[in-house]
């Protein structure tokens, strides 16, 4: 079992920065690729960002590239996700997500956090 715990989002103005981190703790061994999902009020949860979790390609949506970056502190097992120049329709609810080998998706979630981002 691996366990996901998420915090850092809040309310910020259009343009500001936010820091989500992402607590992995449990079988973390077995955790294969690591990423991050949003989900806003009436619609789909969505794809961010995701990554190996040692390491390797990281795939952004195209609506985050060049604003979003994810990176992750060995020591702690907690991965991050740096969120600039904010937007309005960034608004949404913010899971982390962990995929371990052999697994075909990601089949660990987070609690989710809010983010708000005002205009």
């Amino acid at each position: 079992q691996v366990q996901l715990v998420e915090s850092g989002g809040g309310l910020v103005q259009a343009g500001g920065s936010l820091r989500l981190s992402c607590a992995a703790s449990g079988r973390t061994f077995s955790l294969y690729t690591m990423g991050w999902f949003r989900q806003a009020p009436g619609k789909e949860r969505e794809f961010v960002v995701g990554r190996g979790w040692s390491g390797g390609v990281t795939n952004y949506a195209d609506s985050v590239k060049g604003r979003f970056t994810i990176s992750r502190d060995n020591a702690k097992n907690t991965m991050y996700l740096q969120m600039n120049s904010l937007k309005p329709e960034d608004t949404a609810v913010y899971y982390c997500a962990a995929r371990v080998f052999g697994a075909k998706d990601y089949d660990y979630w987070g609690q989710g956090t809010q983010v708000t981002v005002s205009s």
